[in-house]
């Protein structure tokens, strides 16, 4: 367990300001219609035609099209799905009163990380998710955090977790079910019990790419435009903030500087996509799994973009987003391409 202190109200302030999501919801929306903008300008290489006749017959213009897969892949960060209870309070919340402006605006963030530094997790998957006892790097956020919510535990309805009890608080507020819920939907077949999630500190949150997976099987139940923009917000796991797993260490900078300079470095530039995408092993056409997928996406923004986690530098910054940008407009292409078939 990291070392974990007690934060003043200044701090928590001046950390919540310094702090933001990964790549920004408008990142997450441009890196959807540069995807679609690629596919119709390479009609024979992708499956655009496919994507536009199913667009075609829902009462779509590509236009509109890609703004609902866009606005759904910005939307899965505003998801009001991760509530987390008071060990002493009961007081269940989906953010914490710190939380504007920071990293972990909304519990359900956590579930946005594929911890590339560490093999399987406790559930069965291949690479686990964010569990703040087992990272490797970290930051003030992180700690904060941890010292936060020491003892507090994942919202599990009536189900029976409600914390140390003290005299005066045996009592909580649920206010959605996430274990039963969330969790159920994001397990995709490795295992989970309750105890796990008895406290914030050593809660193992599920990965993100069974965060997709469960998207992408709602898709394939009932194709629509906003679930399969919900699947594409893995496109976090080019971030490598998420892929070497913490909630700091320049996250904000790094974040606002992609925003700020996607359009100006041309980071949707046609032949960085077009190279990209040959990073990629495509989805098999029989498979309904895209979770090889996306891991080879982490392992791109892991191997390659550590650098951003320490090093302010634009000449730094500007190496990295220039090969994690095209790969993920490259990898929504994949998941796009397969899933013009099911339509």
């Amino acid at each position: 367990m990291k070392n974990t202190i007690a934060i003043s109200a200044a701090a928590v302030l001046a950390l919540a300001t310094a702090q933001s999501h990964a790549f920004s919801q408008p990142t997450h929306k441009r890196i959807v219609t540069d995807a679609i903008a690629y596919m119709a300008a390479h009609p024979d290489t992708t499956e655009y035609n496919k994507l536009a006749a199913a667009a075609q017959a829902s009462g779509y213009s590509m236009a509109q099209f890609a703004e609902v897969l866009g606005q759904g892949a910005y939307d899965v960060d505003d998801f009001a799905d991760t509530f987390i209870c008071g060990a002493v309070t009961g007081d269940c919340v989906e953010a914490p009163v710190w939380g504007a402006g920071s990293s972990i605006a909304k519990y359900t963030s956590y579930w946005h990380f594929q911890n590339h530094t560490r093999g399987s997790d406790v559930h069965g998957n291949d690479l686990g998710g964010y569990n703040y006892d087992l990272l490797t790097v970290w930051g003030e956020v992180d700690n904060m955090a941890a010292t936060w919510m020491t003892g507090d535990h994942l919202d599990d309805g009536q189900g029976g977790m409600t914390g140390w009890c003290y005299w005066w608080s045996c009592s909580e507020d649920s206010e959605y079910n996430t274990y039963g819920i969330t969790e159920a939907n994001y397990r995709q077949g490795s295992s989970s019990s309750k105890s796990m999630y008895e406290d914030f500190e050593t809660m193992p949150f599920q990965p993100i790419d069974n965060l997709g997976q469960h998207w992408y099987n709602e898709f394939w139940k009932q194709p629509t435009a906003q679930t399969l923009g919900f699947v594409l917000h893995t496109t976090d796991l080019l971030q490598p903030h998420h892929t070497w797993t913490t909630s700091d260490l320049n996250h904000s900078g790094w974040e606002s500087w992609v925003e700020d300079n996607y359009s100006a470095l041309s980071l949707n530039d046609d032949s960085l996509v077009a190279a990209a995408l040959n990073s990629f092993t495509p989805v098999d056409p029989q498979s309904q799994d895209i979770r090889p997928l996306l891991t080879q996406g982490g392992s791109i923004s892991y191997s390659q973009g550590g650098v951003v986690l320490s090093s302010t530098a634009s000449s730094d910054r500007e190496q990295v987003a220039r090969i994690v940008i095209p790969h993920a407009i490259a990898m929504t292409v994949h998941v796009l391409n397969h899933a013009a078939n099911r339509f």
